[in-house]
């Protein structure tokens, strides 16, 4: 299947909204799954950084991700903490997409020119002190990301380790088959839900939810964790110890993002 018809056909990636019947009625025409990269850059404390990397993503990266049907997210720290970090997210259609995308880079002529300017900053007054990248591959219940219908002010990002492959398979599970349709039940929106082929933490799973403020996430979280369907799917036998750490991070979108 073309990248481009996916992404027409799946009414995830056109971010339309979810239901429960919609995801308990995925289209089994659609066999891919979306990969995507997380990074996390450490901006430097060299004058105006953020501003220089932000720059050469709208001016050369997006327009060149755009061009290849790959989607932008770009999120600061909702905690505002110092050094400044940076989270970017790109969904790619697929994985052949993140191949050739990430061949693109090397070689495509409008985006190496869009980046010279980028490109001879020097050493010396480098943006960011490193990026740390996750890869990941999207969950078979969502296949791609989830574009939100209204504007979210406020982003969760979590990850959460398991103690070894097997409770890592299991948790996945357990998202595929009840606890997402669960979420959209109470008002978690998801963007997101990946397994972590590449990165820190593994064996883990990532994933982001968006909400209007703080507010409506406590009470989102709230109304979940009092569910009555929440308490009977997390005392099942087989979704025992499944998690065995919690990071979260708490995320606002860049004007310039695409999510």
């Amino acid at each position: 299947m073309k990248r481009r018809s996916f992404l027409k056909n799946s009414t995830l990636a056109a971010g339309t909204a979810l239901s429960v019947s919609t995801l308990g009625m995925r289209d089994p025409a659609i066999k891919t799954r979306s990969m995507f990269e997380l990074r996390v850059y450490h901006i430097s404390r060299a004058d105006n950084a953020k501003n220089r990397l932000e720059k050469y993503f709208t001016d050369a990266l997006i327009p060149y991700l755009s061009r290849h049907n790959v989607k932008f997210g770009a999120f600061n720290e909702y905690s505002l903490e110092e050094p400044v970090k940076l989270y970017t997210l790109l969904a790619y259609p697929d994985v052949s997409a993140y191949l050739s995308t990430q061949d693109g880079l090397l070689t495509e002529d409008g985006f190496l020119k869009a980046s010279e300017a980028y490109n001879r900053i020097p050493a010396s007054e480098a943006v960011f002190s490193r990026y740390e990248t996750f890869l990941l591959e999207a969950f078979e219940t969502i296949p791609a990301v989830v574009i939100p219908s209204e504007k979210k002010n406020l982003f969760e990002l979590r990850t959460y380790e398991s103690a070894n492959e097997d409770a890592g398979r299991r948790k996945i599970a357990m998202f595929d088959k009840e606890e997402i349709a669960l979420f959209l039940k109470v008002g978690l929106n998801p963007v997101f839900f990946g397994k972590i082929l590449a990165g820190q933490y593994m064996p883990a799973l990532t994933y982001m939810v968006g909400f209007k403020d703080m507010a409506d996430r406590d009470a989102s979280w709230n109304k979940f964790g009092g569910h009555e369907e929440w308490k009977m799917m997390s005392a099942k036998p087989e979704y025992a110890h499944t998690v065995s750490n919690i990071h979260k991070i708490f995320l606002t979108p860049a004007a310039y993002s695409q999510i």
